[in-house]
């Protein structure tokens, strides 16, 4: 053990060429790492190794003299491919014996299915000498664990369902028996409508002590996340996450952990328009539909029309052609959407550039976003730049921030 260590560190270690060629994405490795974060662990690794088994080795042996335990998965499976068996023995010298246990679990889930066990899934009943049996109730493969130096190390299959189960019964109730942990607690914001260097520099300014982990995540939107470390007091905790969003202001549209989890921004959307008793009509463009399947299955979303020809839409409203002002354009849609679909709010979104722009990824659009709650009309516009896709899911995203924003200052 590390003694000069708060919580004992983990490494996560992957095996399998599919996963050094990309050909998949390592969500063992992520799971893992979440799971170990939220009772104690700090996770300082993810490794992933071909089958080759010089490499295996070598990285073992590595991880054992740096780790205070080590997640490992995939490589338990019978063809010459799957080494972790092999590559333990040769790193730790402990010699491959049979399981006698485990050889008879594995002829019996092929007898369960009036099948006979291949000769090749013997091997999976090698394990090495010493280690502790981890019983599979999904698969053949059983996994194993064992202690090395100062390092405690668990393999486990690479298929996810078999992976997450053993992870679950075998070795999480057994972590305190084997570990000190004093897990932290996570406080993630999430946030809309402003970007990652805008949020750093907001927090920059904000003095954030160095035992507290600060993280981001970027996707739709931007998840700021903080780490406190186990026993910080509640009322510093508030203090900083109160900083944080006073600084970010109503970008901040959800915080967990302070409480129950949140959810999204639509589920953020839904409590406001639910508890206002609300409905809503939307005529999107840029999202193409996105924008109303995101709500999908909201009693609050009345109506959803998409059309991304402006000229259709000024006829279909009998909007004159010369008009060329966005806001009015969406303004005047919005009253009659509003008027025919008998809801409170109408959002419509439109775009000036023409369609070949919207298709470039080198060219950015301004998207039009107006809300139009009552007699009162919210206009925002924001630049969107990048592929079709990332074109519809911020667009989608932004519009309904429009939506959103509204709720939170709305007159009561």
């Amino acid at each position: 053990m590390h003694i000069d260590a708060i919580n004992p560190l983990l490494e996560i270690f992957s095996q399998g060429e599919e996963i050094t060629r990309g050909q998949i994405a390592d969500t063992n490795a992520a799971w893992l790492s979440q799971q170990a974060v939220q009772i104690g662990f700090t996770v300082t690794r993810h490794t992933a190794v071909g089958d080759k088994l010089d490499d295996l080795v070598a990285l073992l042996q590595e991880i054992a003299q740096r780790a205070d335990c080590c997640l490992c998965t995939g490589g338990l499976g019978p063809t010459s491919d799957d080494l972790t068996a092999e590559a333990v023995a040769k790193a730790f010298n402990l010699p491959l014996v049979l399981d006698d246990i485990a050889f008879a679990q594995i002829k019996q889930f092929y007898a369960n299915r009036n099948r006979i066990m291949p000769e090749t899934n013997a091997k999976q009943a090698l394990l090495p000498q010493g280690a502790e049996r981890l019983d599979n109730a999904l698969g053949t493969a059983p996994g194993f664990a064992l202690k090395y130096q100062g390092c405690w190390f668990a393999f486990m299959p690479g298929v996810p369902s078999e992976m997450k189960q053993m992870y679950l019964e075998k070795l999480l109730p057994n972590f305190p028996q084997r570990f000190t942990l004093r897990p932290g607690r996570l406080v993630t914001l999430k946030t809309i409508g402003m970007g990652e260097s805008a949020i750093q520099q907001v927090i920059d300014a904000i003095s954030i002590p160095s035992e507290v982990q600060l993280g981001f995540r970027a996707a739709e939107d931007v998840q700021i996340k903080l780490l406190f470390p186990c026993a910080y007091p509640e009322k510093a905790l508030q203090t900083l996450v109160d900083a944080v969003v006073n600084g970010l202001k109503d970008c901040v549209y959800a915080i967990d952990g302070l409480g129950e989890e949140t959810g999204d921004l639509v589920a953020t959307i839904g409590q406001l328009m639910t508890a206002g008793r609300h409905s809503l009509a939307v005529l999107e463009t840029v999202s193409q539909g996105l924008l109303a399947a995101k709500c999908i299955g909201s009693e609050w979303l009345v109506s959803g029309l998409y059309e991304q020809s402006l000229r259709r839409l000024k006829q279909q409203f009998g909007i004159a052609d010369d008009v060329d002002d966005l806001v009015a354009i969406a303004k005047t849609i919005a009253q009659k959407i509003q008027q025919q679909q008998d809801v409170d709010f109408a959002l419509v979104q439109l775009y000036a550039e023409d369609h070949h722009a919207l298709y470039d990824k080198d060219k950015s659009i301004a998207v039009h976003s107006v809300l139009l709650a009552g007699d009162h009309c919210y206009p925002m516009v924001h630049s969107i730049a990048g592929s079709i896709q990332r074109k519809q899911k911020q667009a989608a995203v932004m519009s309904l921030d429009v939506l959103r924003r509204y709720l939170l200052n709305a007159p009561r």
